[in-house]
């Protein structure tokens, strides 16, 4: 509840203070920027009482009224010149009594167009802002637009709702609560509220606080039900419970308020605080629901093994939270008056121009997006990029890391890696073998078709081998060795495994070819031509010894 309360008692200090300062600061300064002194034929004359728009007489009177100031006060009024110098003091007391007791529109919707904004069945140039009602008396609060021989076209409250305000006046009089009040807590006011109902306004603090907590309790006995009847972990009460709670105490703080009589520019103003304070708690609900939604997409992506699309998930949720705080900063510049267009459209040029200066960036970073999103690679995956080979080891929101073979790190930015072509060993269902097996020229044909037979045999029985595309062939008759190309695919996906395949299968086929008493190739043939005829001799890999029927010494002779 502390939580709540401290924020409560900040937003009332906050506005205590605004309404303070508003009540000291002079009129002019509070309506209109400071009006130029000299009035060129160019310039469009300016009203110094801010008398342009609805919402500038409305809340100008307030203010007047309430710095009590009613001479300036009387201005705001449709009267005669006459009258408002006889009576227009009065009559402007009058009206703003009548306005905060018996008021019950907001000055939220007053327009701030110097034409006004279009009513059903009003005229132009003429507004009507709500009906003040007290016992059996309705007045209807109307604007009207003249034209002063000064300032041009102003807004002013018109004759006709003033006629009927002295009669409005007494039956406010006569329904006052202050009556039955100690005096001093009526007399005595601070920004322009009395002291009974400030005191009333914080007492409201804890009772909205314990009434919120009670609605929390309620909607946490159905919640808890409803979770447990699907057998599925819903989103965590306890979460969004602070945010709700706020929300919660600030809509029955705003109720019980409602009571108070509070003047209408001390409630105008509460009304803005009590806004801002649910704008703030929604957005926090709403921030605390993304980030379990965002979680448990997270955590339900990396249970099925897709790295990829978990980390996809946690780049959308680190853009979404940014985004939400931007929109409720926006809404409560908005919802306190400030003129937002001029704002977005600063972004707007600011979003292009950083867009310009960081193409690359960008780039990079829908790359990242991009191979996240596919899932072509991911960490871990042993991959070719161009003529580099290595395993990755990060893809992150810039660039994507990999360790190359020779163990150095390899930085590429994602712009690239979504543009060039990428080749991903560790996707393979199953490897190829490929290999060129060389017997000597000397090879019986005979023999040579049955080592083919063989080696079919050998390499089709093996249980990792894919018996429909094993191929050993005949391929070349080489100047140096009879050719035959073994061709196959390994059923595996572990490049470790496919080795100790491979090296088994050779290993096998050396063993039956030594066996039939052949030899894979291992020499090179050496012609030389003397003129009378071509001999043949055999150059082998080994030196010559006296075995072979000459010596070292005679073998260099020959040559």
């Amino acid at each position: 509840m502390s939580c709540v309360s401290k924020f409560f008692a900040l937003c009332i200090f906050s506005a205590s203070a605004f309404f303070s300062a508003s009540a000291q600061n002079p009129l002019s300064q509070i309506l209109q920027p400071t009006a130029t002194p000299t009035n060129t034929s160019n310039t469009a004359p300016v009203d110094p009482l801010g008398r342009a728009t609805p919402s500038g007489t409305v809340l100008g009177f307030l203010q007047a009224a309430q710095a009590e100031n009613y001479t300036i006060a009387a201005q705001y009024l449709q009267l005669s010149a006459a009258r408002r110098q006889s009576e227009g003091e009065q009559l402007a007391i009058k009206l703003k009594t009548v306005m905060d007791k018996a008021f019950a529109g907001s000055l939220k919707h007053v327009s701030t167009l110097p034409e006004g904004a279009p009513q059903e069945g009003i005229p132009p140039g003429r507004q009507r802002l709500g009906t003040m009602s007290s016992g059996d008396v309705d007045v209807n609060l109307d604007l009207v637009r003249v034209t002063d021989p000064n300032v041009g076209k102003i807004w002013l409250i018109s004759s006709d709702t003033l006629t009927k305000i002295p009669e409005l006046y007494d039956q406010v009089e006569a329904r006052r609560v202050e009556s039955k009040l100690p005096k001093w807590l009526v007399k005595y006011e601070f920004a322009g509220m009395a002291l009974w109902q400030w005191f009333a306004l914080v007492l409201a603090l804890p009772i909205a606080a314990g009434l919120a907590w009670l609605i929390l309790a309620l909607l946490e006995v159905p919640l808890r039900w409803w979770a447990e009847k699907r057998g599925q972990p819903g989103l965590q009460w306890r979460s969004v419970s602070a945010p709700i709670w706020l929300l919660a105490g600030t809509i029955v703080h705003h109720i019980l308020s409602g009571y108070l009589g509070m003047p209408l520019l001390q409630r105008h103003y509460y009304g803005e605080v009590a806004a801002v304070a649910v704008i703030v708690s929604f957005n926090w609900i709403l921030w605390r629901v993304i980030r379990w939604f965002f979680g448990r997409m997270r955590s339900r992506a990396l249970a099925h093994g897709h790295a990829g699309t978990g980390s996809l998930v946690l780049l959308g949720e680190r853009i979404v939270k940014p985004l939400i705080f931007v929109l409720a900063a926006l809404a409560v510049f908005s919802r306190l008056g400030f003129d937002m267009t001029t704002a977005l459209a600063g972004l707007g040029i600011g979003g292009i121009a950083i867009g310009f200066g960081a193409q690359q960036t960008i780039a990079n970073l829908f790359g990242g997006v991009s191979v996240l999103g596919d899932e072509v690679i991911r960490v871990g995956d042993v991959c070719k990029f161009g003529d580099r080979t290595g395993v990755v080891e990060d893809i992150g929101l810039r660039s994507t890391r990999v360790r190359t073979e020779d163990r150095t790190l390899l930085v590429i930015p994602n712009g690239t890696v979504a543009t060039i072509n990428v080749e991903n060993f560790s996707r393979r269902d199953k490897i190829l073998f490929k290999t060129v097996l060389g017997f000597h020229l000397d090879t019986p044909a005979a023999n040579l078709n049955s080592i083919l037979s063989e080696i079919r045999r050998v390499v089709s029985d093996h249980p990792k081998i894919e018996k429909a595309t094993v191929r050993v062939r005949l391929v070349e008759l080489a100047p140096a060795s009879l050719n035959v190309e073994l061709l196959c695919y390994v059923l595996t996906q572990d490049f470790n495994e496919f080795a100790e395949i491979r090296e088994e299968l050779l290993l096998r086929i050396m063993h039956f070819v030594e066996d039939s008493g052949n030899s894979l190739a291992s020499s090179q043939t050496l012609y030389l031509s003397d003129g009378a005829g071509t001999e043949k001799i055999k150059a082998v890999a080994k030196p010559a010894t006296e075995k072979d029927g000459v010596t070292p010494k005679d073998s260099r002779k020959q040559g």
